[in-house]
């Protein structure tokens, strides 16, 4: 008899932690997403994030469907994070789960948002591409406030509907 495992299972993750990090991360990425759309100056999601895959925008639908995606990694990332560093416990709880998404959003601004996406989007050759680092302000201000509006909602949601 064969014995098959998952790969979250292997690292350290019931697939039900996954999947609720998954969910929690989607959740999240809409309200970032919203935020993006309305808040933020445009084209990032009809334009950028579809240009990161080199898609021409706008092209809202793509970049929407991107930024979901991207909202989901996350989210098994985050539950990855929490459970492989032991910070499980604190993960549970209100506070520390709260805590917990406040560090998730800055550590996503500063690695994808400031480091990572000026570089992706020089090296698909997208022409507007923000220079390396992205530390623009108000852009990286309003970044930040986004990935913390897509963290902490992930962080609570994972709190109360994981044991």
């Amino acid at each position: 008899m064969a014995t098959e495992t998952s790969a979250a299972s292997e690292w350290g993750i019931a697939r039900g932690q996954a999947l609720t990090g998954v969910g929690a991360g989607i959740v999240g990425s809409v309200l970032f997403g919203l935020f993006m759309q309305f808040v933020m100056p445009p084209p990032l999601l009809d334009v950028v994030i579809p240009a990161m895959y080199g898609v021409a925008g706008p092209a809202l639908a793509v970049g929407w469907a991107l930024h979901l995606f991207h909202g989901a990694v996350l989210g098994f990332v985050y539950v990855l994070l929490v459970e492989v560093t032991g910070l499980d416990e604190p993960a549970s709880r209100t506070t520390g789960a709260v805590g917990l998404g406040i560090v998730y959003g800055l550590l996503t601004t500063a690695v994808l948002a400031v480091l990572v996406m000026p570089v992706w989007l020089g090296a698909v050759g997208f022409p507007n591409a923000p220079p390396f680092p992205n530390v623009a302000i108000p852009g990286t201000i309003l970044s930040t406030a986004g990935h913390l509006l897509y963290a902490v909602p992930l962080a609570l949601l994972y709190a109360s509907l994981t044991d």
